[in-house]
């Protein structure tokens, strides 16, 4: 049996994204609990040289919807990353989430031998869809996934590692 180009991108990336949201929820609930601004946890990062958790679900949210339109071929829509609080963190995920399931495994499928071309600082970077989905897509949404749970997890949220995995499913 093989595995799919769908089948291994966006229903992962959804769980993901979903697993992130409950994450956020966790964290939301803990700083209202704590009386902590919220604030203080959107604006934490690991390290000064870090990017903060708000730009750790930006990245999480247009690396997903950047796979599903560049592996089907159609333009990715454009979010101004202006979302600063949990609600809206939440929301954006949600959007995404919304935008993943609107495509079907037709419009995915066969899609590894496309051409992919990244605008990276370094200047254009060609892969294949295969290996940008393995090769960039899944490594760098987990990247940004694990770092938003370790950012909020060093900042005393209890979290544990079914919160990162969504437990089975």
């Amino acid at each position: 049996m093989s595995i799919s180009m769908y089948q291994a991108s966006l229903p992962a990336l959804i769980r993901g994204m979903t697993n992130l949201q409950a994450i956020l929820g966790k964290a939301q609930a803990h700083a209202a609990a704590k009386q902590v601004e919220p604030s203080v946890f959107i604006n934490a990062r690991l390290a000064p040289d870090m990017l903060p958790l708000v730009r750790q679900v930006y990245i999480v949210s247009d690396t997903a919807k950047g796979c599903a339109a560049r592996l089907a071929g159609v333009e990715a829509p454009k979010y101004d990353d202006v979302e600063q609080t949990f609600d809206e963190l939440h929301a954006r995920l949600q959007k995404t989430i919304d935008y993943l399931k609107e495509f079907n495994a037709g419009q995915i499928d066969g899609s590894e031998e496309r051409t992919i071309t990244l605008k990276m600082r370094v200047g254009p970077v060609e892969f294949t869809g295969l290996s940008y989905l393995l090769g960039f897509v899944l490594p760098n949404f987990y990247f940004h996934v694990t770092t938003a749970y370790d950012i909020l997890r060093h900042n005393g949220v209890e979290l544990g590692k079914l919160d990162y995995l969504g437990g089975a499913k």
